[in-house]
């Protein structure tokens, strides 16, 4: 029988191995899991060889941002998301700045939970344009994920998700399928600083930023640059190409500053070195190459690719300018990818 706590529900992405045994199918860790036993992730519970989620609208923290806090540069600029996390994740970042959700475990009987319905209301209530999970790791709210944004569609609003893009192939698919607009995904490196510092294949993230493509959503591409991990000129360079194979020139390529946080110590990015890892990307190729996290940057703004003239003007988080006409550069004409209306 189901549990009766609103925010344990059954989870939808699992296969039954016998025994009474269950293989997730959330994301790709594809954790097997004994029976009272829960995933690496801990919001996944194996009762009587059924698996639950535990954080089915369990929501940890909820506020109204700018999209550009994602960051999401050419998706409805200037527009406000309703954000939501919960808790848990599948990664190990050493240097997670959301530590305090994405590594506490999820507590039923503690839980703060929030219907899709009283979601998507709230959203239209506070004036946001669109919905955004993030905070923690979004894929393992995958079911309550699906209904909301089953919802937010219907009400004509938009749908975002922040990710380390780790979730398999069907979930995906699914999310498209209800509802999912955008997705920005952090792919945080090169193979072997991904699996020494976060336990994960950078391959299946960069299948899934193809696959996300495939699937017809607004793709945005992030790479926290963490001094001594990740900030080689090689690993920049592997980093741009294989973006340009998967995702495409016109695909955002945002290299953002790290600031130490949880278990990680290194001092902050210089930003010299995210000025050079956006210089590498345009000189491959990368036609909208960003650095965030930097205020007040030059290289925060949009630049039409074919002339140069400044297009969207930002400050931090907030859009400042748009000089674009029908998604088009005002001096050459050129079309610009954004996706959704522009201010």
């Amino acid at each position: 029988m189901e549990p009766s706590r609103p925010t344990v529900r059954r989870a939808l992405f699992f296969e039954k191995l016998g025994g009474g045994r269950v293989r997730c199918g959330v994301c790709e860790r594809r954790c097997e899991v004994e029976e009272g036993g829960t995933g690496f992730c801990g919001t996944r519970v194996n009762r009587g060889g059924e698996m639950y989620t535990l954080i089915y609208g369990d929501v940890s923290s909820l506020s109204a941002n700018p999209i550009e806090k994602k960051p999401f540069y050419h998706f409805w600029p200037g527009s406000t998301a309703l954000t939501a996390g919960s808790w848990g994740c599948n990664f190990t970042c050493p240097w997670c700045q959301n530590w305090t959700l994405s590594k506490t475990r999820p507590s039923p009987e503690r839980a703060h939970h929030l219907s899709p319905e009283g979601f998507v209301r709230l959203t239209l209530r506070e004036g946001c344009r669109g919905t955004s999970l993030s905070f923690n790791e979004p894929t393992l709210m995958a079911e309550w994920a699906l209904d909301v944004f089953r919802l937010a569609r219907r009400r004509g609003l938009y749908n975002t998700f922040v990710s380390n893009g780790y979730m398999t192939e069907e979930v995906l698919r699914a999310l498209a399928e209800a509802g999912l607009d955008a997705i920005n995904v952090d792919v945080k490196g090169a193979g072997e600083a991904v699996r020494r510092h976060c336990g994960a294949d950078v391959e299946k993230v960069w299948r899934n930023v193809a696959l996300a493509r495939r699937l017809g959503l607004h793709v945005e591409v992030v790479n926290l640059v963490v001094p001594g991990v990740n900030d080689r000129e090689d690993q920049l360079l592997s980093l741009i190409r294989r973006h340009l194979k998967e995702a495409g020139p016109e695909t955002p390529l945002h290299f953002t500053a790290y600031f130490p946080s949880y278990r990680f110590t290194s001092p902050p990015t210089p930003v010299g070195v995210l000025e050079r890892a956006r210089e590498l990307a345009v000189g491959e190729g990368v036609e909208f190459a960003y650095v965030g996290n930097v205020p007040g940057h030059r290289y925060e703004h949009t630049y039409c690719p074919s002339c140069g003239e400044l297009l969207l003007r930002r400050f931090g988080v907030e859009l400042v300018e748009c000089k674009m006409r029908e998604k088009r550069c005002p001096r050459c004409g050129r079309e610009i990818l954004v996706a959704g209306e522009l201010p």
